[in-house]
């Protein structure tokens, strides 16, 4: 340690008194010493601190050189790689948005909302990239960049991720076919996934994941929006969702003060459940009326259970494109809401249970016509 801060003065005191060459020099030099030395955190500070200084006024192909020595050392200071990793210079922030292990989560997501396409790029094909990060990536990022995330098996996505990556892939073959590949896609998206998808795509799904071959089958695209026939296997998620909101309903925890908050909360295969059980449906049947273009579906469930209209509000929410509804059409959809009667609306699920062959969709669009 004596040593380590003998060094660190003479750097130091060079950057005081040297030229630009010998500036230069004693950079690589402390870089080398810090990368293959072991240090505390507190000493990778203080070579920080000098390094930081010698690097101020070198050259971009020099900051651009240090950032790729510092981006996969264990070593690298923390301030300065949130320094690189912010560089406007795409040849500099690359290395270490790429590869570094000392950024944390803040400052990529940070330079996810105000970097370049460039930037984001690099973070995409870190090792691992957290929650938070994708769900700005999603968003922000251009075509390659969302499709080089979801191809990142590193990459971990939350419910809304995943949603905006089912939504961006429609009409993207290539990305449809990334995300398609990821086993950790919640069943109810990948089945929206499949019935946008092309012939094409779906066929190299069932070629490179056979375990996913029935699911391909057994979902039946219909450009109308009608129910999907029968679902394949369901997801360990769903199962578990199961279990959950069964013991609720044994033991008349069911309400609506539940279903508002299981729906508020995005947990989409709980809600489903829940409304299965609530209406004697299938819980596909339930899965699509809450995912339906259509919102009827999801109104009717809602006042055959005599929901109230926030409750109803947050179902129309769960099942939305990027969870958002305009002001308009929420408007429209209260009106229509509260021109439904519980009667009437109970009435059209008793035709839908009397008529199984009949695709949900059509059999609520008949109703409707006699409501």
């Amino acid at each position: 340690m004596a040593v380590t801060a003998s060094f660190l003065a003479e750097l130091d005191e060079a950057v005081e008194r040297g030229n630009p060459e010998s500036c230069l020099r004693a950079l690589w030099h402390a870089a080398d010493i810090l990368i293959a030395g072991t240090y505390s955190e507190e000493q990778i500070w203080t070579f920080g601190e000098v390094i930081g200084r010698l690097a101020q006024e070198i050259e971009t192909s020099a900051r651009a050189k240090l950032a790729g020595k510092l981006a996969c050392s264990p070593n690298a200071p923390i301030e300065l790689t949130r320094q690189m990793a912010s560089d406007d210079c795409i040849d500099v922030a690359w290395p270490v948005l790429s590869q570094s292990q000392r950024l944390d989560t803040e400052t990529l997501i940070a330079c996810a909302k105000s970097k370049s396409q460039q930037h984001l790029l690099a973070i995409s094909k870190r090792q691992a990239v957290p929650e938070a990060v994708t769900d700005v990536l999603v968003v922000r990022g251009s075509p390659e960049v969302v499709t080089s995330v979801a191809s990142n098996i590193g990459a971990n996505f939350s419910r809304s991720g995943f949603l905006h990556l089912v939504r961006r892939s429609e009409g993207d073959s290539i990305l449809a076919e990334s995300v398609g590949f990821r086993k950790d896609i919640p069943r109810h998206l990948f089945h929206q996934l499949i019935a946008k998808a092309s012939e094409e795509v779906r066929q190299k799904l069932q070629k490179e994941r056979p375990d996913i071959e029935t699911q391909i089958h057994n979902v039946v695209v219909d450009v109308t929006g009608a129910i999907h026939a029968r679902f394949g296997p369901t997801s360990k998620d769903y199962f578990t969702a199961k279990r959950t909101v069964a013991k609720l309903h044994e033991r008349g925890e069911l309400t609506e003060d539940k279903i508002f908050e299981l729906a508020h909360s995005l947990k989409f295969n709980e809600t489903t459940v829940a409304l299965s059980l609530l209406c004697g449906l299938p819980t596909d049947v339930a899965e699509r009326a809450l995912i339906e273009k259509d919102r009827e579906p999801a109104l009717i469930l809602a006042k055959s259970l005599d929901f109230s209209w926030p409750t109803t509000m947050a179902l129309l929410f769960l099942g939305a494109a990027n969870f958002r509804i305009t002001a308009g059409e929420l408007e429209r959809l209260k009106l229509d809401f509260h021109r439904l009667t519980v009667k009437a609306c109970r009435e059209v699920l008793t035709i839908y249970r009397t008529r199984k062959e009949e695709a949900f969709g059509g059999s609520f669009q008949q109703s409707r016509r006699s409501i």
